[in-house]
């Protein structure tokens, strides 16, 4: 088969029409590619809900078509299977027209034809779900399938779930017949330069905001300039005024023209980094330092499926699944090691949120500032005072509590290497580099550690790997609060 007609299946297409680049070193490069551990998130998250609508979606008759590396295959079980008059669901359904392959989510009989309905991940109707629908409905036509509807399937963020087992309402239906219909001219054109793509050399695209719409791509790393100290993708914000100072020849923050700079925080990040010195401003000590004892230093891990499997969770919400706690009562020399440590992780796989809610109360006691950063933990108590009222009151007297580190070092600090980021871990290694996330075995991250506490609660999960689980979940959340005891103890040494 020449270049020209080499197969494609629907997700290359979608590629294509996010950059052609992309599509190409999908197919050719491939190893350049860097995949986060975000993105290995979400692509187990489709699996979550694909494996719900089957049942929603399914009865006693219904069919799945198995994958098949030999496409031919399951385009042919497929055929067969329609030819055979089958009606009732069916499961990837696997279509081919001119080289391009799609997988039907589900295809439902209805009168004479059949319903064709993409699901998603996703918590709400996209522009791209109306192209990747398209896709299949221009393919299935061509294959002389009949469709009565096209619809896409997204989770319901305000379902909620009561543990009996029973997941009707976790997905809403959208109808997009209309919507595919406009949209139909342009999936031939979209296969044509699907096609040229990769019938030639590497096409020159030039990065940009497409490089993270509607996808996050994973060839930024090779794509964007990142042989200098300082990357221009480290002035962060706009991603299109990006791209164009990489295509005036700007590979690093200090190439770029100060004048054609306007954003407040991007002219900050431009003037300390050409400076080569850490911007450390006055007052971050004395606001710290007037703060009560005992202080408390915070920190959660959470989990968000897609798919909630304790009673009274929702889609994506984040659930508690561990803390870590630092506490100083003003004894001590102000460092993490001679601080109290307390921590709740339990890996039963038993709904940890009661117990957690309950020892997380008595750890924090009555008084003193809890630090966090960022309010990422403010969110997390509300979601347990929602699911336990008679902690509320409790949870509502830590929330008044809250003190968040984060405004406070962005008002005060910034430093060129933290590539525009005030994450804390971008900060930290700058004002201790002995201490850094990257250096940490096993977990560094937050979708790791909820990946990891998934994985450690899975019954198929042996005892070994659990506990070095636990061992690395333990350390990583502990990380976070010694974190922020250091981001503390650094402000509080200077006025």
């Amino acid at each position: 088969m020449s270049a020209a007609k080499t197969n494609l299946s629907k997700s290359k297409l979608i590629s294509a029409w996010q950059c052609p680049k992309r599509l190409y070193l999908e197919k050719f490069r491939p190893e350049l590619a860097t995949v986060t551990d975000s993105m290995e998130a979400m692509f187990a998250l489709g699996h979550e809900v694909g494996d719900v609508a089957k049942v929603l979606y399914g009865t006693a008759e219904s069919v799945e078509i198995p994958f098949d590396r030999r496409t031919g295959r399951t385009v042919e079980a497929t055929r067969e299977l329609l030819a055979s008059g089958a009606r009732f669901p069916i499961f990837e359904a696997t279509f081919e027209h001119d080289g391009i392959l799609v997988r039907c989510d589900v295809l439902i009989p209805v009168d004479e034809g059949w319903r064709l309905v993409e699901v998603k991940a996703s918590t709400s109707v996209k522009d791209y779900h109306v192209l990747d629908c398209a896709i299949q409905e221009w393919v299935l036509r061509h294959a002389g399938v009949s469709l009565t509807s096209i619809r896409l399937a997204h989770v319901n963020n305000q379902f909620m779930y009561q543990g009996d087992g029973n997941y009707d309402g976790l997905l809403l239906e959208h109808d997009l017949t209309d919507e595919v219909k406009s949209v139909d001219p342009r999936v031939e054109d979209l296969v044509a330069t699907a096609r040229k793509a990769i019938s030639g050399g590497m096409p020159e695209v030039m990065v940009g905001a497409h490089c993270n719409k509607p996808y996050d791509c994973a060839f930024q790393d090779y794509c964007w300039p990142t042989d200098s100290q300082y990357p221009v993708a480290g002035l962060r914000g706009n991603k299109a005024r990006l791209g164009q100072y990489v295509a005036e020849g700007c590979c690093d923050i200090r190439d770029v023209p100060a004048d054609e700079i306007t954003a407040e925080t991007q002219m900050r990040i431009h003037h300390v980094t050409c400076e080569g010195m850490p911007e450390i401003l006055d007052g971050a000590g004395r606001l710290l330092s007037a703060l009560d004892y005992p202080r408390y230093y915070l920190d959660f891990e959470t989990i968000g499926p897609a798919v909630p499997f304790w009673a009274g969770t929702r889609p994506y919400e984040a659930i508690p699944v561990q803390w870590s706690c630092h506490i100083d009562d003003g004894t001590g020399d102000g460092s993490y090691q001679a601080m109290r440590h307390e921590e709740f992780l339990d890996l039963s796989g038993q709904p940890p949120m009661r117990a957690l809610a309950e020892a997380l109360i008595v750890c924090l006691g009555d008084a003193g500032p809890v630090f966090m950063y960022t309010n990422y933990e403010e969110q997390v108590i509300r979601t347990l005072g929602r699911l336990f009222a008679d902690l509320k009151r409790d949870l509502d007297r830590i929330i008044g509590r809250l003190f968040d580190l984060h405004p406070v070092v962005k008002d005060h600090y910034y430093h060129p290497d933290m590539l525009g980021s005030w994450s804390i871990k971008a900060v930290l290694p700058t004002i201790n580099p002995a201490m850094d996330y990257k250096k940490l075995e096993g977990i560094k991250e937050g979708t790791a550690a909820s990946s990891g506490f998934l994985e450690a609660i899975s019954p198929e999960t042996d005892m070994v790997r659990k506990l070095e689980l636990e061992e690395q979940l333990r350390r990583y959340c502990r990380f976070d609060t010694e974190a922020m005891v250091e981001i503390v103890r650094f402000f509080t040494a200077r006025p």
